[in-house]
């Protein structure tokens, strides 16, 4: 019998069986925290064969109190907080759930920008206080769309945003521009689609700063900006300061600087809160991405420790 630590909230918590299915299979499921406390875990992991992990860091440290893992599942996409190399040189494989969630965030990320556009949360907001006055919108057909990362997620909002007929660019360097255009989007290097879109969607993994002072100098008066990648592709408080100034017209994302601890956001004062939306990672959050996260992930945790290769390895 194989022990599977488990870090992510919600594993199992759709509408597959994922604890039977472990149990089944001859392992044993094993809890812990989610934040990744070392000193928490470190019990935990000492008798762990597999371990599926959630958002939190999986350090070299973590792993070297692993002494029997064999392989580290990040349940869902992005592994920018695991320690890709140090596995490697231990030999403990590292998986990730490609494309389990992307219908899910490709959804969220539209109904932001709806939201954006319409202000529905603040209208919302101002009935409950008896205040009725209309405030004028935009519709999303009439935007200029701007795709920053074309994966999965990325295409799927092209898809999505067909419906309503904005001209949508894409940026992508991974791409070919015959690739781009196959899945609906027009490609434009990255400054440009800064400067032509009015309203941008980011898409793109984390590591990186995309959204600075810089660069909001030269976007369009007015434009809406979407994150429901990564916080640290944005400045805060450079966001901040061109909410106030109205060279943004509205921020809505998915994730803040520090995420739980994002109390201290600057795009979290109350001046701004009729320009900017924030939701609490419910991006991936659906009963179907739920389930596909922890279905895949389980299942290549349980062809490692049956001596087999697993399907969605990370190489990198």
């Amino acid at each position: 019998m194989g022990v599977i630590l488990v870090t992510s909230r919600s594993f199992s918590d759709g509408d597959l069986d994922l604890m039977a299915r472990a149990h089944t299979a001859g392992h044993r499921i094993l809890r812990g925290p989610a934040h990744h406390d070392l000193g928490e875990l470190r019990p935990l992991l000492h008798g762990s064969d597999a371990w599926i992990a959630g958002t939190g860091p999986v350090t070299d440290a973590h792993l070297a109190a692993a002494p029997r893992l064999k392989v580290v599942a990040r349940y869902g996409v992005g592994t920018e907080a695991v320690d890709v190399a140090a596995a490697q040189l231990r030999g403990i494989l590292v998986t990730n759930t490609p494309g389990a969630n992307a219908d899910a965030v490709a959804d969220h990320a539209v109904g932001l920008m709806l939201a954006a556009l319409r202000s529905i949360p603040d209208g919302d907001r101002r009935v409950r206080d008896g205040d009725w006055a209309v405030r004028r919108g935009r519709e999303l057909g009439a935007a200029t769309v701007g795709i920053v990362g074309f994966g999965r997620i990325g295409q799927g909002v092209a898809k999505r945003l067909g419906g309503f007929g904005p001209r949508v660019f894409a940026s992508d360097p991974f791409l070919a521009d015959d690739a781009v255009r196959a899945a609906g989007a027009e490609p434009m290097p990255l400054d440009e689609l800064f400067r032509t879109a009015d309203l941008i969607t980011l898409h793109a993994p984390g590591g990186q700063r995309l959204v600075d002072e810089d660069r909001l100098r030269g976007i369009r008066p007015g434009t809406v900006l979407v994150n429901t990648a990564r916080p640290d592709l944005v400045d805060e408080s450079a966001l901040s300061h061109a909410l106030r100034h109205r060279v943004l017209s509205a921020y809505a994302a998915d994730t803040l600087d520090g995420d739980t601890a994002g109390g201290g956001s600057p795009l979290l004062e109350d001046d701004l809160a009729d320009r900017v939306i924030v939701t609490p990672h419910l991006g991936a959050q659906t009963t179907q991405a739920v389930d596909n996260m922890g279905r895949m992930s389980l299942d290549d945790v349980i062809a490692v420790l049956s001596g087999g290769a697993p399907a969605h390895p990370v190489t990198r």
